[in-house]
């Protein structure tokens, strides 16, 4: 299953870049490992991180939202099942 960014961040795809900045500032802060005692603190962090370094690069940026769009069309069930999967984790206590 390939990660998604923007729900790492909490954001929608038509997020702008402050957003996206403010986004990780805080998630950063909340999930890194030496702040969160969380057995998954240091996973969610890397993820955080790898979402910004996407997001935050106009090139990089577009190249995942074109390849989300084009898998999205390939299996849109098992696309919508990673994205409730992904959403329910970061609602759903552990």
């Amino acid at each position: 299953m390939t990660a998604d960014h923007y729900a790492a961040l909490g954001l929608a795809a038509n997020a702008s870049l402050a957003d996206i900045k403010k986004a990780y500032r805080q998630k950063a802060a909340f999930y890194h490992p030496d702040r969160n005692p969380a057995p998954d603190a240091a996973q969610r962090f890397q993820a955080v991180q790898k979402a910004y370094d996407v997001l935050s690069d106009d090139t990089a940026r577009q190249a995942y939202d074109d390849n989300r769009r084009r898998n999205l069309l390939d299996d849109p069930l098992q696309t919508a099942q990673e994205i409730w999967h992904t959403y329910t984790q970061g609602i759903l206590p552990s």
